[in-house]
């Protein structure tokens, strides 16, 4: 499949949840950039504009909520995924995500990226993106 030109930003502190994340989009024609915590999410919103974020809700030092809460506030129309285990969440933070989706469910979570982002099957969409956007980990 052709490359689409969307970069996404994946973060979870779970590299066997991570690295199929990013293979999968990869393959789907997303350019991907991972982060395995909250802060270095951050970061790396401050320096790559991103057309979407796909976030864990549980990780060490700061939640998918508070994570959420900082993009959404530097970004208001980002689309924020939360890719999470849990079945149900009470946390007022998640209302800065677009939309909340199990983990595991790969098909899903690119249909709702496809929707979020407007692509239509087969339609290719070029935006810039940096250099170092190509392909990038970040602990």
């Amino acid at each position: 499949m052709a490359e689409n030109h969307f970069v996404i930003l994946c973060v979870d502190d779970e590299p066997a949840v991570l690295r199929p994340l990013e293979i999968m989009l990869q393959r789907r024609g997303f350019r991907v950039v991972v982060a395995n915590d909250g802060a270095s999410a951050i970061e790396l919103s401050r320096q790559i504009k991103f057309h979407a974020v796909v976030l864990d809700y549980s990780m060490p030092d700061m939640s998918g909520g508070e994570v959420a809460r900082v993009l959404r506030e530097e970004n208001p129309s980002i689309p924020i995924i939360l890719h999470t285990g849990y079945k149900e969440i009470h946390d007022p933070l998640l209302a800065n995500v677009t939309c909340t989706i199990p983990k595991g469910s790969l098909s899903f979570l690119l249909t709702k990226l496809n929707d979020l982002l407007h692509l239509p099957e087969g339609e290719q969409v070029e935006a810039e993106m940096p250099a170092e956007a190509e392909s990038a980990h970040v602990a």
